[in-house]
């Protein structure tokens, strides 16, 4: 099977399906696991992941020895070294291995980031955060490189923007420096408050205040943990939008309830009909009505979601109005559905769908992860044959994706 090129059908999903590790999460655990010279075990780990094989894959590379079986990482460190010397696809973590690099050794050096071009992603704060605690950084060749004299020094950090990354890497840094740090205007999410939850198991001293700000009181080691990696909030959100689009039903297993109240809402007034069990949602299809919708921080909408709320507002009759907060103009995937018949404008950075019409399978690109669901799922509803280039994007988010779309019955290669 060549694994850059999916084929699609349309297709009426039905059956179970059952949500993998969240990748957002697992990643961040990984990387946890470099503060640390003792054992870290990870439950419900997605480790087929392509993004998870290229993290496991930096962790050997830098002296940890990784063991894997079916939804379970094993890290143990072998001679771990302040340097990842990679040349293969990098991705945005990186930065953060870098933080826990700095943190625990004084210094270290990364490639520069990878992962998906969302607008103007640079990763100026991360090196604002490295610098205010006391390290310097520079690039040189490709790659990151810091260094401090002596542990990292608390302080006061104060984040221009709720971003993800930037507060786990300062929650990373801070738990190995020395004294007090104070994290402001940080972004609250699960992710990050399971990743605080572990680094607490493991030693650590962090307290939340809300979206206020995040108290990290620095320690001189961290010890070895077993930890179970949160549900894909994003995975479990594509099963649910794929069952109304497709007009079929799907009791979506290990739902994470919590982390999908605010999408859930809006699901429900835009048509969407299902179920709660004790640990699964059935969604028995329904009609899209059409939605308009602002992403934000959590508990609201992410920006990865809206590609997924895009088709469901193309299988909808009449205007649908989405405005990405976070990454405005994150549109380039509308594009690509507009080849599939997908009619829509883009107004400042306002992205208006018209919805109603039959879209028609044809040859389309997946210009980033959550493009490429999104397209997938534009595939299960239109007519004729979807051919989806550069597929392996989206096999960096969807572990297992074959059998789970074969299991609900698509006509997928």
């Amino acid at each position: 099977m060549n694994k850059d090129i999916f084929k699609i059908q349309k297709t009426k999903l039905e059956g179970k399906v059952k949500v993998s590790g969240a990748k957002n999460n697992a990643l961040k655990l990984l990387t946890a696991s470099v503060l640390t010279n003792d054992i870290v075990e990870i439950y419900n780990s997605p480790n087929l992941l392509l993004d998870m094989q290229v993290h496991i894959g930096m962790l050997n590379q830098m002296g940890k020895q990784c063991f894997e079986k079916d939804g379970y990482l094993k890290i143990q460190e072998i001679n771990l070294i302040p340097e990842l010397n990679w040349d293969e696809r990098s991705i945005r973590n990186s930065l953060l291995i870098l933080g826990c690099l700095t943190t625990r050794f004084g210094r270290g050096s990364v490639p520069l980031p990878g992962g998906c071009k969302l607008g103007d992603r640079k990763y100026d704060i991360h090196v604002m955060i490295l610098r205010e605690l006391g390290a310097k950084v520079w690039e040189e060749e490709g790659y990151l490189f810091t260094s401090s004299k002596g542990r990292l020094k608390g302080t006061d950090l104060y984040l221009p923007i709720r971003s993800t990354g930037a507060t786990e890497n300062a929650i990373l840094c801070a738990s190995l420096a020395e004294g007090k740090t104070t994290i402001w205007n940080p972004h609250i999410r699960p992710e990050i408050i399971d990743l605080i939850f572990m680094l607490n198991k493991m030693g650590a001293k962090i307290k939340v205040f809300g979206q206020k700000c995040i108290e990290v009181l620095g320690v001189n080691k961290l010890n070895g943990v077993s930890h179970t990696a949160i549900p894909d909030n994003m995975e479990a959100l594509t099963w649910a939008i794929g069952s109304v689009v497709t007009n079929g039903e799907i009791e979506i297993e290990n739902f994470p309830f919590e982390h999908l109240e605010v999408p859930l809402i809006y699901l429900r007034e835009s048509g969407m009909k299902y179920f709660k069990n004790k640990n699964s949602l059935i969604v028995r299809g329904g009609t899209p009505y059409p939605i308009e919708i602002s992403t934000g921080p959590y508990p609201g909408i992410n920006s990865d979601m809206q590609p997924l709320f895009a088709v469901y507002s193309a299988m909808s009759k009449g205007d649908s109005k989405i405005i990405d907060l976070r990454f405005p103009g994150r549109y380039e995937y509308a594009e690509q559905l507009g080849k599939m018949g997908m009619n829509y404008e883009i107004i400042g950075d306002m992205l208006i769908i018209k919805g109603g019409n039959q879209l028609n399978g044809t040859n389309v690109t997946a210009t980033d992860l959550r493009a490429g669901i999104s397209l997938l799922l534009a595939g299960l509803t239109a007519d004729g044959e979807t051919i989806i280039n550069n597929a392996w994007q989206i096999e960096r988010g969807y572990e297992k994706l074959d059998q789970k779309l074969k299991s609900l019955g698509a006509k997928f290669k």
